[in-house]
């Protein structure tokens, strides 16, 4: 069942042609006529010297910083539900009280902002990301989320149709520099690291991975890298090269100092000729790491789904999850083995192949995580939405089993 009609909010900033090509044709469908696609947005690089730089000492330009109160400090206790979709009991959450590592965020496109680049005030949409996506990590890890000005949506907006905004990368870039740095020097003290990222968020790590940890000392304190919905190239049937020369992807619980990344489509919608996700066209192929399953095959999600609205803030009244949903007692939703998922190469497009188990579907029960425009389905979009949600116990399992290999090997 489809969401309510709407232009999509939600945009994945990517730093390449082919992409904004992509993701022209996605507003090609507010118009009779196609979008002719808009000028190359360059990758980010650090921010020239005209670009002022945020001061992260302050504490307002943190959504997330350990010990104190803030946008991670919220409920995110789960209502379980047995397959099939009757209610199993409530799971409590507890912030870990001492963890081993740090974790350190940079959201998702997802500020509302009118401007080309947010603002460091951070809106409710931020704050929400934060909730989705990383705040349950503080059961395995400190956390740590700055505020940056990221390309906003309206931002993008702007240049897929062909009215560009002075859209600039490298502010978003050289925010998360500053923040990264900062952090390192007054908030470390040589623990080890966990970086998460989701869309821009993760494309912003992936340089900032390439430009400040790989080959430098700070590569010792990588506990691991999660790059969610983004596509990290490697070339085809290996796990080193391609966007990163050193780092390895992940393909064991306790394989510290490597990556983790996937892009999600629908077993029965795999990526189109013109996806956004999974497809790099130069000879590489994106690198997938099914959470489920680190060392391949199918595997079963552990998911957490928020009862409330999705990632844009939409309501999940018109959906097949709000069955489910108004039966929920918390925050979330933990459905017991909702989906499971693979990790596929099919027509040139590699990705995590997501199944929704038939005693769900029997039940009219479904995940919410497809983009529509009007009634027409966006495939090319997968399950974006909803790319960290499917997998987060998932992969808070893998971060603690990661981070007990990184703290006995530097013990």
């Amino acid at each position: 069942m489809r969401q309510p009609a709407s232009l999509p909010p939600f945009f994945a900033v990517r730093f390449s042609s082919l992409a904004v090509a992509c993701a022209a044709t996605l507003l090609a469908g507010c118009s009779s006529k196609p979008v002719v696609a808009p000028e190359q947005v360059k990758a980010p690089t650090a921010p020239s010297a005209a670009v002022s730089e945020n001061d992260y000492s302050n504490g307002d330009n943190w959504l997330c910083l350990h010990g104190r109160i803030d946008a991670c400090s919220v409920n995110l206790d789960a209502s379980v539900f047995r397959r099939g979709g009757e209610p199993a009991g409530h799971e409590g959450y507890q912030p870990a009280s001492n963890p081993p590592v740090d974790c350190f965020y940079v959201y998702p496109t997802i500020s509302n902002d009118p401007t080309p680049n947010s603002d460091m005030n951070p809106g409710p949409e931020e704050k929400r990301a934060v909730e989705h996506q990383f705040a349950r990590f503080g059961s395995v890890c400190r956390l740590f989320a700055p505020v940056y000005r990221q390309v906003t949506i309206q931002g993008l907006r702007s240049r897929l149709t062909g009215q560009p905004m002075a859209v600039n990368p490298q502010v978003a870039y050289g925010d998360v520099l500053a923040a990264w740095r900062y952090y390192l020097q007054h908030h470390n003290q040589g623990r080890g690291i966990v970086l998460v990222g989701h869309s821009q968020g993760a494309r912003i790590l992936s340089e900032l991975l390439r430009q400040e940890v790989e080959g430098k000392p700070v590569q010792k304190q990588l506990v691991s890298a999660l790059l969610i919905g983004t596509n990290i190239s490697v070339p085809p049937g290996k796990d080193v090269g391609g966007t990163f020369s050193q780092l390895p992807l992940c393909r064991s619980a306790s394989q510290a100092g490597c990556v983790i990344t996937y892009v999600s489509f629908r077993d029965r919608l795999p990526p189109p000729a013109n996806s956004l996700f999974g497809r790099v066209g130069d000879g590489s192929q994106v690198a997938c790491t099914n959470p489920a399953a680190l060392g391949g095959g199918r595997g079963v999600l552990r998911s957490y789904l928020p009862v409330q609205t999705n990632l844009t803030g939409q309501a999940h009244d018109k959906t097949a999850f709000a069955a489910m949903a108004k039966r929920a007692d918390a925050p979330f939703a933990s459905p017991e083995g909702i989906a499971s998922a693979e990790c596929v190469q099919r027509d040139n497009a590699s990705y995590l192949s997501v199944s929704i188990d038939p005693a769900y579907t029997a039940k009219g029960i479904d995940i919410a995580g497809d983009l529509y425009y009007g009634d027409r389905l966006l495939q090319e979009w997968g399950l974006h939405l909803v790319d960290v949600d499917l997998a987060q116990g998932n992969l808070i399992d893998i971060v603690r089993q990661q981070s007990k290999a990184w703290t006995t090997a530097n013990r």
